[in-house]
Order: structure tokens, then C-alpha cells, then sequence
């Protein structure tokens, strides 16, 4: 088995759910708060994948 999350609600006003993404993900990806993840879903043999991707990083102009 994989890593274990727990789904909460996001907010009192919508259906979406949040969940935490794991410390080995955040650490190999080197991910910050703000930063922004790809997520590709579908169904296969009838199975969910899911495929999530860091969004390449915008470099600072300054």
C-alpha cells in the first residue's frame, strides 16, 4: 500500500475535498505553498489514474 491521506472539506460552500500531499512528494519535487500541480484523471480496465505534475516553476525576471 501507498501513502495514506485523509479527504476534508475545503469549504463549508463547495463539494470539493483537500487532501495533504506526502512529505516524500513535497521534498522530491521541492514544493513551496503556492506552487501549482498538473492533474491528469482517467479511467482504465476500471481503474482510476491519476497522474499529478508539479507545474514547471516561473523563473524571476529581478
Amino acid at each position: 500500500m501507498g501513502e495514506i491521506t485523509t479527504l476534508t472539506k475545503a469549504s463549508s460552500k463547495s463539494d470539493s475535498l483537500r487532501t495533504t500531499v506526502p512529505t516524500g512528494i513535497v521534498s522530491h519535487f521541492k514544493l513551496k505553498e503556492q506552487d501549482q500541480l498538473d492533474w491528469n484523471i482517467e479511467i482504465k480496465e476500471g481503474n482510476l489514474i491519476i497522474e499529478v505534475k508539479p507545474l514547471q516553476k516561473k523563473l524571476s525576471k529581478f
